[in-house]
């Protein structure tokens, strides 16, 4: 089903393909902001510009490196039932966690999800404690079991309707992943990660620059994302988009609780789909949260949501199963993963 969304006023062409077709495939090179510019007919200094003011008014996240979660120490979402009365106070003790990057609002009993990335499972469990200690409410904590289609890209284009050509941001669903294991980096590296986690520094020479915060050489530090892009540590590097602010203001969480023997092919099938942005499986909660298959349907409107979510259940007899859908309500944090700590760092 296509979504149709209506753009800001001053994302004009250029600008459009600026957030669209450099969400992912960012050119590795010394100045990639003047390649892209011979793309787009505008020069260096236009595009660099162009992005700072993208992400001032809130469109583009950060120009950057999107890691592989699993890959950097340990990651999970979790959620909370807050009392409605206390809703605001725990979102804000929550949010105030660094390892916290999404925090929202969505409508269900458990009204409080966010995304906890830390260092070491310890740390993850550690933050967790802190949050039920702090806010007297139980987390139900559901790790990454298998992801189908986890992208973060938004191929706005689609969500137009728009027949502009470009690349767009979409990628296919890869297959399951059944083992993305931790990845042992030297002290270097995890230099190179802290500082890459806030983004790409607009400037004509960003990797220049983010190699000289991580004590590396320019030529070094293109190689070693080069690698990490191969490897699948990096999962995407271009700019992330806000999808609110750019008309996409519907989005639900849906969940099925879906028998194991049948979860992967059903969920390689629910990842194929258009509407759908983001799908894996997570570890249950029982007897709290039953759900296991996940998916992120993301529109312009409440019911366009609801109609691709009800369309694409009943072509795969999904809602056979046990399933809800949480539609989010408010954002209280949205910022890039934490993965290294900036102390452990701080010297750099």
């Amino acid at each position: 089903m296509p979504r149709h969304v209506s753009l800001p006023q001053a994302v004009d062409a250029v600008t459009f393909r600026l957030l669209n077709e450099w969400q992912r495939d960012f050119p590795l090179v010394a100045r990639p902001f003047a390649r892209i510019g011979r793309a787009v007919g505008l020069g260096e200094g236009a595009v660099i510009e162009t992005y700072r003011r993208l992400v001032a008014d809130g469109l583009v996240s950060r120009v950057g490196a999107v890691f592989a979660p699993r890959r950097l120490g340990a990651s999970a979402l979790a959620a909370v039932a807050a009392p409605p009365e206390r809703l605001e106070a725990i979102a804000a003790r929550i949010s105030q966690e660094a390892s916290i990057n999404h925090n929202y609002q969505r409508e269900h009993r458990y009204n409080l999800w966010f995304v906890v990335t830390a260092a070491s499972r310890s740390h993850l469990d550690d933050v967790v404690a802190g949050i039920e200690r702090d806010t007297g409410c139980g987390v139900i904590v559901l790790p990454l079991e298998e992801e189908f289609h986890i992208d973060l890209g938004f191929d706005l284009a689609a969500a137009c309707g728009s027949r502009r050509a470009g690349r767009g941001a979409a990628a296919a669903p890869a297959a399951a992943i059944a083992s993305d294991a931790a990845c042992a980096l030297s002290a270097l590296e995890r230099h190179l990660v802290a500082a890459l986690q806030n983004g790409l520094p607009l400037v004509p020479a960003p990797f220049a620059e983010v190699g000289a915060r991580a004590g590396l050489s320019e030529a070094t530090t293109l190689g070693l994302l080069e690698r990490w892009l191969e490897d699948g540590l990096i999962r995407r590097f271009g700019a992330v988009v806000r999808h609110h602010e750019l008309g996409l203001e519907a989005n639900a969480m849906c969940v099925w609780d879906i028998p194991d023997r049948e979860v992967t092919d059903l969920g390689r099938k629910l990842a194929a789909e258009p509407a759908v942005t983001l799908c894996y499986r997570r570890r249950r909660a029982l007897p709290d949260w039953p759900y296991n298959l996940f998916c992120m349907i993301h529109g312009s409107a409440r019911e366009e949501v609801l109609a691709a979510r009800d369309e694409i259940a009943a072509r795969h007899g999904l809602d056979r199963a046990p399933h809800a859908v949480l539609f989010s309500c408010r954002r209280f944090k949205q910022t890039g993963a934490c993965y290294v700590p900036e102390k452990e760092c701080s010297h750099v």
